[in-house]
C-alpha cells in the first residue's frame, strides 16, 4: 500500500485540452496529403462564408463550433445545386424587405436635416437611393428565377469552306415555282408526240399567199383517163 508521502510526491494529471470552437475539421487520409486538404477546405465557399459570418457573429466569444456554421451551409449549397430553390427565394425577399426599410429610414433622415444642414441631407438621400437600387435588383432577380425569360438561339453552321445554310423559306422564295421537266412533259406522267408537226420556224416574208385556183366546171370521172 502506498505512503501519503509518496501519493504527493506524483505529479497532477494534467486535464485533456478543450477543443477550439473556432478551429475548422480537416479530414486528410495521411500527413502527405494534408497541405493538400488544409488548401481544398479553406477555399470551399462554405467555409469562407462559415468564417464570414462566424466573424460578425462573435462565435468565439459565445463558444460556437465554426463547423456547424460549415455543414449548415454546405447543406444549403446541395439543395440549390438539386434544384430546390426555396431558400434563395426566402432569401431575396427578406433582403428586399431589409434593403426597403433602410431606403425608408434613410429617406427620412434626408428629410429632417434638409432645412438647416443641406450636406448631410444629400449625403442620406443618396444613400437611401442605394438602398432603393439594390432592393429593385433583388426583387428583379427574384422575378427572373420565378419567371425564367425565354432564349431563342439561332443556328450557327461552322464549315471551313465557304457554306450557305437557309433556316427558313421568304415569302417571295415560295411564289417561284421552278419547271421542272417542263421542256420533256406536258404534265405529270404524259410524254409529248415527238412525231406531232411543229410550227413552220423562220418564214419567208418575200412570199404572197395563193390565190384562188380556177377549176374545171366538169369533173374527171374515176375510169377516166387524161
Amino acid at each position: 500500500m502506498p505512503s501519503k508521502q509518496s501519493k504527493r510526491n506524483q505529479p497532477a494529471k494534467s486535464e485533456p485540452a478543450k477543443p477550439n470552437p473556432a478551429a475548422i475539421e480537416v479530414a486528410a487520409r495521411d500527413k502527405s496529403e494534408f497541405d493538400a486538404s488544409i488548401a481544398r477546405t479553406l477555399t470551399r465557399p462554405s467555409v469562407q462564408a462559415a468564417a464570414t459570418i462566424y466573424e460578425y457573429e462573435q462565435g468565439a466569444k459565445q463558444g460556437r463550433n465554426i463547423n456547424a456554421f460549415v455543414g449548415e451551409l454546405s447543406a444549403q449549397a446541395d439543395a440549390v445545386i438539386k434544384g430546390d430553390l426555396r431558400r434563395v427565394e426566402a432569401m431575396l425577399v427578406a433582403q428586399a424587405h431589409t434593403l426597403d426599410e433602410v431606403f425608408n429610414n434613410l429617406a427620412r433622415r434626408a428629410y429632417r436635416n434638409m432645412g438647416e444642414h443641406l450636406p448631410a441631407a444629400e449625403t442620406y438621400l443618396r444613400l437611401a437611393l442605394k438602398a432603393q437600387s439594390q432592393c429593385r435588383a433583388s426583387l428583379e432577380t427574384l422575378a427572373q428565377i420565378k419567371n425564367p425569360p425565354i432564349v431563342y438561339a439561332k443556328q450557327a453552321n461552322i464549315a471551313n469552306g465557304p457554306q450557305q445554310v437557309n433556316n427558313g423559306i421568304s415569302p417571295q422564295a415560295r411564289e417561284i415555282e421552278k419547271p421542272q421537266n417542263k421542256l420533256l412533259e406536258a404534265k405529270h406522267g404524259e410524254r409529248l408526240d415527238t412525231g406531232a408537226a411543229g410550227a413552220a420556224s423562220n418564214p419567208d416574208p418575200q412570199l404572197a399567199a395563193l390565190g384562188k385556183i380556177d377549176r374545171p366546171q366538169d369533173r374527171i370521172r374515176k375510169n377516166e383517163g387524161i
